[in-house]
């Protein structure tokens, strides 16, 4: 979809990266621009990894990218970089507010050395803010955490950075619109999103609850506030959970059809059902304590009820009809995607690409590695 066109990215994290892989999955050529001691990312490794190996948190976002290590405060280094931005057709960028000025790498700056450039960038706050803005601050400030977790005990942040994943979609669409928008006219563009924006967007109904009631959301662990049982997780008899997501009367009682439970006149409207949700559950967890998980699983499927089973994230990426992770790479993509080489070592591409993509010679390009090596 994307082949022929180089895609520069000066991202760290989760959100910019995410981005690039996007676009190397649609067939772009990604070069990562990172700083001597690497994105921050390769360093987050959980305890249980080697720290010698690649971090996975590094890998969930930086398959099938190229890696150059330009360190921007030398001069020489910020040159490349910028004649690296004069070949792209698309630069994702993730600096502090102010600090791409400096650089010369803001998207006034490019887009006049290069008009058919597409500059995408991140923020956490937006680029009039110079707070810091990581996942986690931007899940406390967006009212995720507020209205995650139980009411007696304190507010949880989400086990996935989804404000950065949130983002990062939100500026894939961004830039797949610019490309659209340049066929027509030959122009690039300034595309952003700051994870607030893409947080706080990400509210949906809670939100619109809020403003129409002018009652914030509260913590309810895993019901809906809206509807019920809907988010119910009911423990069978061999120890397995299900969770139901019931959207409509009918799959109600089907619910109760499966579980030989009587439907109770109160239950049978999802008003009487958020009334009652309480001794609702009570009474649909009694019932379900003493069937096994495959047999009210195959009597919710037959009778169209949403609701699966409670999987831990080996389970349900083993069970993945698209995507297969193997030492060499990526494989088994649907239709449209091309195979991914795995994340990049640190700096393993920067004399080639130098050398390809712009006009200094063999021995400034010789400086640029020396200089720009963790152990200089």
């Amino acid at each position: 979809m994307l082949e022929g066109l180089l895609v520069v990215e000066l991202a760290t994290v989760l959100a910019g990266p995410s981005v690039g892989q996007f676009l190397a999955e649609l067939g772009a050529r990604v070069v990562k621009v990172e700083p001597p001691a690497g994105d921050v990312t390769r360093s987050w490794h959980r305890a249980a990894e080697n720290p010698d190996d690649t971090a996975s948190y590094f890998s969930a976002a930086n398959f099938g990218k190229e890696s150059v290590v330009l360190d921007l405060r030398d001069t020489e280094a910020a040159r490349a970089a910028k004649a690296l931005a004069a070949r792209a057709d698309i630069l994702i960028a993730s600096f502090r507010p102010g600090h791409d000025a400096r650089l010369g790498l803001d998207p006034e700056t490019l887009l006049l050395e290069n008009p058919g450039l597409i500059v995408a960038t991140v923020s956490g706050y937006g680029r009039d803010s110079d707070r810091a803005g990581y996942d986690a601050v931007i899940q406390a400030e967006s009212g995720f955490m507020a209205m995650n977790g139980y009411p007696d005990r304190p507010p949880v942040k989400l086990p996935v950075a989804l404000m950065d994943v949130l983002a990062a979609h939100h500026l894939k669409e961004g830039i797949l619109l610019a490309l659209l928008d340049r066929q027509r006219t030959g122009k690039g563009r300034h595309v952003t999103i700051s994870l607030l924006d893409a947080a706080v967007s990400a509210l949906a109904n809670q939100g619109s609850g809020t403003l129409r009631t002018g009652q914030p959301p509260v913590r309810m662990g895993s019901a809906h506030p809206n509807i019920a049982p809907y988010g119910t997780v009911l423990q069978c008899s061999d120890g397995e959970s299900i969770l139901l997501a019931v959207g409509s009367s009918r799959q109600f009682e089907a619910v109760c059809e499966a579980l030989h439970v009587p439907v109770d006149a109160q239950w049978r409207t999802n008003a009487g059902r958020v009334r009652q949700r309480q001794q609702l559950e009570s009474r649909l967890q009694a019932a379900a304590a003493g069937v096994a998980s495959d047999t009210l699983m195959a009597g919710l499927e037959k009778c169209g009820v949403p609701a699966g089973r409670i999987r831990h994230a080996g389970d349900a990426l083993a069970r993945s009809p698209y995507m297969v992770l193997e030492p060499e790479g990526i494989r088994q993509w649907p239709a449209g995607f091309r195979e991914l080489s795995p994340p990049p070592d640190l700096g393993a591409h920067t004399e080639l690409v130098l050398a390809e993509l712009t006009d200094l010679g063999g021995a400034a390009i010789a400086r640029i590695i020396a200089l720009n090596t963790p152990d200089a």
